[in-house]
């Protein structure tokens, strides 16, 4: 173990939902250690700014649907092994087979040859994607279905990182003790306890560590690790809990963060719940009326103590492309008077009875518990009718019922990005490709005029071009509402007294690699 003083950072995570591969990861507990032990074809620096780290280049042809992708020499997994185009194209062809059930499996859909393995009744779990071609063991080629203009920022995310070829011996194995290419490599997890790494020193990409390893801690009480932070029994976490929001800044136990950040925070309401149909006149109403009964402004204020800003679209401030003025951003406005009205244009659709209620579901391990509290008494007071809160124990608990479609109201819903573009926040999140299981469309919402949209984006010349399009994409979105936005979390947290080098970066994630301990 880390001797006392060393220069080890602790940080704060929860409990990872699966094990650590990196296709089967969408969640945070998850990815921050996943971000550490992999290294990408590209990464990001702190604002999101693509450099290549694996590639030495990436060409896409004229209307970005293939890419001719070059690897540096040199780079080996920690096993010793060496990191080949292979080691990219069977690591994807694995995570796109529906046969092995991967969470990340829809990040692949542009890819020629996707389709053809989304057949689980005809699949081994071996088959590759088509598109797909190794040229040598330093270049292959990607051959997309449509145009994918984003392609070459995607493959930043963890879901595209290259696995070594004993990942595919014993998965399960792997996923308890994995083996990557990045700044840090894996020692040991203790479940429900801690992740411990240690700086890999084969490492030479863009991230290089300037400590000596990040060991996470899981906590189930954000109230807990702020008070270890203040004690110094932990140096890092990203985020403070509700009872420290009001004094966090001036606390000077604590080193603080806080600035406009790009995590969205919102609720989704399933496409096929009573009264709340998707694409039907009721369920539209009733979704626009939720959404004007809520306060935000006062969520942001009294519950957030302004560690959050209301959100005004489905993307972040911090996100290319965003605009706080699209056509139907009045829905996500409180209206008590218009949300009354809209609920009884629905009443008369189909009436809600004394035997309907809504419920809000949301994990009661991460300090979400005031902020649907303040919902649903908004709710409650506007319109009147029978709506609780649905508290599940733990965020691994929760994300387990969500994933099984156990639902059976609104639910908590926030979202990190996984690279810098409006593209991860809207086709990942409600394309009818990412429905039904195969990504993170998890109301499994599904609209043509939507998903149009998106391809056209996806086909654009230009970033400009296609951040317009992704804008009229939104505005779609704000009609039918698959899920309400309630605020942008502030990228905000504390580091202990004795941490050099904090700061947060596009993802409101410290940046791990750069702090060090003084004196060390």
């Amino acid at each position: 173990n880390a001797t006392e003083g060393s220069n080890v950072i602790t940080a704060f995570d929860s409990e990872p939902q699966n094990g650590l591969i990196p296709g089967n990861t969408n969640e945070t507990g998850g990815g921050r250690p996943i971000d550490l032990l992999f290294a990408g074809l590209v990464s990001f620096d702190k604002d999101g700014k693509a450099q290549n780290e694996v590639a030495e280049s990436i060409t896409a042809n004229d209307d970005a649907t293939q890419y001719d992708i070059k690897l540096k020499d040199g780079w080996k997994f920690t096993d010793g092994t060496d990191v080949t185009a292979e080691s990219f194209t069977k690591a994807w062809s694995y995570t796109a087979n529906a046969k092995n059930a991967q969470l990340c499996s829809s990040f692949f859909s542009t890819i020629k040859g996707y389709d053809a393995l989304q057949d689980t009744d005809n699949l081994k779990g071996d088959e590759q994607l088509e598109g797909l071609k190794i040229v040598n063991d330093h270049e292959f080629t990607v051959d997309l279905n449509k145009s994918d203009s984003v392609f070459a920022i995607k493959v930043g995310y963890s879901a595209f990182a290259p696995l070594p070829e004993s990942f595919y011996d014993d998965t399960d194995a792997f996923g308890e003790a994995p083996v990557g290419n990045g700044p840090y490599k894996f020692q040991s997890w203790d479940h429900d306890n801690e992740i411990v790494l240690v700086k890999n020193p084969d490492y030479k990409g863009n991230r290089t560590p300037k400590n000596d390893g990040v060991t996470f801690k899981v906590y189930t009480k954000d109230d807990a690790a702020y008070a270890d932070i203040q004690s110094g029994a932990l140096d890092v976490m990203e985020s403070v809990p509700a009872s420290a929001t009001k004094t966090f800044e001036t606390d000077e136990t604590v080193q603080a963060y806080n600035k406009a950040g790009s995590v969205i925070q919102q609720f989704t309401i399933p496409s096929s719940l009573k009264h709340f149909e998707a694409g039907t006149e009721e369920g539209t109403l009733r979704r626009q009326a939720i959404s004007m009964a809520i306060n935000r402004e006062n969520i942001c204020d009294k519950v957030l103590n302004g560690t959050g800003t209301p959100a005004v679209d489905f993307t972040s401030p911090l996100t290319p492309g965003y605009s706080d003025s699209l056509k139907g951003v009045g829905n996500l406005k409180y209206n008590e008077k218009k949300a009354k009205e809209l609920w009884e244009k629905a009443n008369a659709i189909s009436p809600w009875t004394s035997d309907d209620k809504l419920t809000f579901s949301y994990n009661a391990d991460g300090g979400a518990k005031p902020i649907f509290e303040a919902v649903v008494n908004s709710v409650k007071n506007t319109l009147d009718i029978d709506v609780t809160t649905n508290p599940v124990p733990t965020f691994q608990e929760f994300r387990n019922d969500v994933t099984g479609r156990k639902m059976t109201g609104a639910f908590r819903t926030g979202w990190q990005p996984d690279y810098p573009s409006p593209e991860n926040y809207l086709y990942q999140l409600y394309s009818s490709d990412a429905a039904d299981g195969n990504g993170s469309n998890d109301g499994d919402y599904k609209n043509s005029e939507f998903d149009d949209l998106c391809s056209k984006a996806a086909a654009a010349q230009t970033t400009d071009e296609a951040n317009k399009l992704y804008q009229q994409a939104q505005e779609v979105l704000l009609n039918d509402l698959p899920a309400v936005p309630l605020y942008y979390a502030n990228a905000y947290g504390v580091a202990a007294t004795g941490v050099s080098g904090f700061e947060m970066n596009w993802q409101n994630l410290p940046v791990y690699e750069n702090m060090t301990k003084s004196g060390k």
